[in-house]
Order: C-alpha cells, then structure tokens, then sequence
C-alpha cells in the first residue's frame, strides 16, 4: 500500500512528505486551506496518469506552482508497497521561460530499487536491470509515459503497478450527483460519485458475490431495507431501484430520490465490498462524516477503518470530532499552514505535545506546528 507520498513546489506543498508505513487508516486534520484538498488533488494526479491521461497541461497547470515559483519545477513521488515490492513512481515538471505549457523534466519507475524506465526531458530508456538498458525512445516532452509504454505481459511491474494506481478511490462526494443510472460499468470510480451507477454494475457483474457484502452493510445501517435491483430500462441502460419492508408493508424508492445520506451507506457498502473483491485498494475519502448525523459518524467510520485493517489502506480527512475519536495520536496527522504565503507543515498528533483534551484543543484550534 501506500508507503510515501512527497511533493514540492506544488500549489502549498513544498518539501512535502507524507509517511503512511504499516498504517492500513490514517487521517488528516486541519484548518480550511491546510492542504488537505492539494493532497487529494496530487493522489488524483497520479490517478488520471494511470487512467490514461498523459497531456501535462491536463494535469497541472502554471498558476499551480507554490507562490508562483515557476523556475523550480514540480516534483511528484509516490512509494508504494505490492506483493511485498516496494513500486517509486518520481514525475518532475518544468515551465521554460516563455513556455505556456509545463513539459516533463524527469520521469522514473522502479522496483525495489532496481529501474524498469527512466526518462530525462525527452528520452525515455526501458531497462532489464540498473546495468543493462533494454531500449530507447523519443516522447512529446508535453506528455507522460508511463500510460504509453506497453508491457509484455500482465505480470510485468509496469501493469501491476499501473493497474493498482487506476484503481485508486479518491472520493469527494455529491450525492445529488449519485443517481443510480447507468449505460455501462466500471471499476473506476469518479470523485464526486457520479458514475456510481456504472461502479456498482460493473462490480457485481464482475464480482457477483459482492451482492452480499453490500446486502450485508446496508442491512446493519438500515435495518428496514429488503433489497436493491439494478433493473434494465433500455438495450444500454439500467437504473437502481431499493425496497424497504417493515411490517409486512413494502415500499420501492428509486436510488435517486434516497436522502443523501442514504447514498453515502450505499457508497461506503460498495468501497468495502471493493476492497475486498479486487483489492487491496488504496481509497482517500475527503470528509466521509459529510451528510451524515452525529450518531452515524461513529458506526461509519469505524466500519471503514474495520474493512482496511487486514486489506487495503484508507486515508481520509474531517472536522467532525466524532470521527476524530476514532482515530489515535498513532495514525491522525495534523497539517498547519500559519497563512496563505506559507507552506504546509504536517506532524502526527503523537509528537505534539497537548495539555488537556486533545478534541477539544483541535476544536478550539489551539494547536500549531
């Protein structure tokens, strides 16, 4: 999972690192304009990459160097931990003078230690091993490689790696968004929710027994529920239906009329079910306690943290001090930046010496770095 995540010259991350070793939960607190959305936007950098986007300028754009410092360059890395091999994926971008649009200055990827490609402006060298250069080629300096270079075989580290990236969940919900139709599948889901309809098609059409992962969540948040259909409303398209019962009564809702909260249970029941259909997967849920009441948050992030324990890893952010309770000092990062003309400073709570309640200090915002 991942290991490390650094970033510097990016928007208000500068010599950034974030440390995640043997945390299969972790959480990030602060103030508004702390960084915690840049992180996510990062994650979702190096997501798009492996999705398939590779035009720099889709990517990051010049207002996005810190402070406007645009003679050094952005530098993104990212360690991750697969079949116990440690993955480094480094992308370093540079706006000449007089250019509009930032170009790569240095791409790389190895495996536990060893390269399997690097990339220096615009040359990119696949290797067999550090000693031995395997081949060589010419890329648009304004486009990534990693999504054009192609593997011999799908248990190369280049898929494995990129298909774990792909795969990602970095979730910002709008549940106004998440209406249940689809016209295909998916297993990639967006951040704001939309295509749930085709994330949910695609997982049970490729992991039917995810039904019952799902079934199962739903039933302990709303006990009321009978069942969920995915039924056929034309040759491409289909739309969810969910039944209650209670009392020998019944009662059919369409997925979009369902409260927001409501679809943020079915959110969650499908991240879980996920995770362990075709995980392990990393997911940063930015605020998962958002339309949620108070006596829900407890039950829905302790169900997350519970999913990733044994499989996975979830990274999220909130305000909400009943989802702070269910994090320690071990695993809560707290990310200060003392005004917008300064970068983002993180350490974990464990180090920050606090007298008194540690909740009602954070609310009270009386802690800095």
């Amino acid at each position: 999972m991942l290991q490390r995540l650094y970033v510097h010259n990016f928007r208000c991350l500068e010599n950034f690192e974030l440390t995640l070793k043997e945390m299969p939960s972790a959480l990030l607190i602060g103030k508004n304009g702390s960084g915690k959305s840049t992180i996510s936007h990062v994650l979702e950098v190096f997501q798009s990459i492996s999705r398939g986007t590779n035009r720099v300028r889709d990517l990051v754009k010049p207002k996005d160097f810190a402070r406007g410092r645009s003679d050094v360059p952005i530098r993104f890395e990212i360690e991750v931990l697969l079949n116990d091999k440690l993955y480094k994926y480094v992308l370093a971008l540079e706006l000449p003078e007089k250019f509009r649009e930032l170009r790569v200055f240095e791409e790389q990827l190895l495996v536990s230690g060893e390269p399997i490609y690097s990339r220096k402006e615009a040359q990119v060298t696949l290797h067999n091993s550090s000693q031995n250069r395997e081949a060589q080629f010419l890329v648009d300096w304004h486009l990534v490689a990693l999504p054009v270079i192609q593997a011999q075989s799908e248990t190369d580290p280049l898929p494995i790696f990129k298909t774990w990236l792909a795969r990602t969940i970095i979730l910002a919900p709008i549940p106004s968004l998440m209406t249940g139709d689809s016209t295909g599948e998916t297993l990639e889901p967006k951040r704001d929710g939309s295509n749930f309809g085709e994330w949910i098609s695609g997982l049970l059409s490729r992991y039917p027994a995810a039904y019952t992962q799902v079934d199962k969540y739903l039933r302990e948040v709303m006990p009321d529920i009978q069942d969920f259909l995915n039924e056929q409303i034309g040759k491409d398209s289909k739309s969810m239906i969910v039944r209650f019962e209670k009392n020998n009564a019944n009662l059919s809702v369409d997925f979009k009329d369902l409260s927001d909260g409501e679809k943020c249970f079915f959110l969650c029941a499908v991240v879980l079910a996920a995770n362990n259909s075709y995980g392990p997967l990393f997911c940063f849920w930015d605020e998962p306690d958002n339309y949620l009441s108070l006596s829900e948050v407890g039950h829905f992030v302790t169900s997350l943290r519970r999913s990733f324990k044994n499989k996975g890893q979830i990274l999220a952010t909130s305000h909400n001090e009943e989802a702070i309770r269910k994090f320690s000092d071990e695993n809560t990062f707290l990310l200060d930046r003392k005004s917008h003309l300064e970068p983002t400073l993180i350490k974990l709570l464990s180090d920050i010496p606090v007298r008194g309640n540690l909740v009602d200090t954070l609310i009270r915002g009386d802690i800095e770095l």
